[in-house]
């Protein structure tokens, strides 16, 4: 089964929608400073309409209207798992960058991956076993050490009970690094570990929709990417997500030592 291509003219075509988007309507859920807007939804319903044509044995997991409950039958099969926007905070305020991000999950398993930044016209992608792509050119994560490198990493910002121990480790890596960055979206972040322009991102709490395409890119980058215990990560939720380059071979000490 090739429908990668497929997959990328969808990612392209919704980008497209997110980007002639004006003032959209602004829902607000659960937890600190969590949107999602009329777009969010449109370029979901969008994805799950062209990705079922594509292929319609496939269940779905997605961030808005109520596809976000992660079920055993999902780890079963084909599953699409979808982040209409991952950064929509950045998306409202204009502060880029947003992408669309979209995994085909294989009995539970990452297979496929797209993630498109539509502002500057970046679409990354990756199937299993097969290596990370960049606009159709190959990409590998850096091999330098983290100490000649950036270090991304993601807030937490709807889980206010994890804000003191995320600052706690930016803090003790910082000197460890060239400096910080962070961007608001999880799958940007680990696309540009990816890619080689940052060396390691951290995140203390995201959701499989967050994670679950980049993830594989990076992957296929030659990252390392485990949870903070420096497990496998599981693709049945959330979790804490550290992934790191191929030039950081051991894990930092502030998230527990070893390699």
């Amino acid at each position: 089964m090739m429908i990668i291509n497929e997959i990328k003219e969808l990612a392209k075509e919704a980008g497209q929608i997110l980007l002639a988007a004006k003032n959209p309507k602004i829902m607000e859920k659960s937890g600190h400073a969590n949107f999602c807007t009329e777009t969010d939804e449109k370029i979901q319903a969008f994805l799950i309409e062209g990705l079922t044509g594509l292929l319609p044995e496939a269940s779905f997991l997605g961030e808005e209207d109520g596809l976000d409950v992660f079920s055993e039958k999902m780890g079963e099969g084909y599953c699409f798992v979808l982040d209409p926007i991952d950064g929509t905070s950045n998306f409202i305020y204009s502060y880029r960058p947003s992408v669309i991000s979209i995994a085909l999950l294989k009995d539970g398993q990452p297979y496929a991956a797209v993630v498109y930044n539509p502002y500057d016209d970046m679409l990354f992608s990756a199937i299993k076993g097969e290596g990370a792509y960049l606009n159709g050119e190959r990409i590998m994560s850096s091999d330098a050490p983290l100490s000649d490198g950036l270090a991304v990493f993601g807030t937490a910002p709807y889980y206010a009970e994890l804000q003191e121990q995320t600052f706690e480790i930016a803090k003790r890596v910082l000197p460890l690094c060239v400096d910080l960055r962070r961007s608001g979206t999880a799958a940007w972040d680990m696309c540009c570990v990816a890619m080689g322009s940052c060396n390691l991102y951290f995140e203390l709490r995201i959701q499989l929709w967050d994670y679950a395409a980049a993830a594989l890119i990076a992957s296929e980058a030659g990252c390392v990417l485990t949870d903070m215990e420096q497990r496998p990560l599981s693709y049945k939720g959330p979790t804490s997500v550290v992934c790191r380059a191929r030039g950081v071979t051991e894990m930092p000490e502030c998230f527990g030592g070893g390699a």
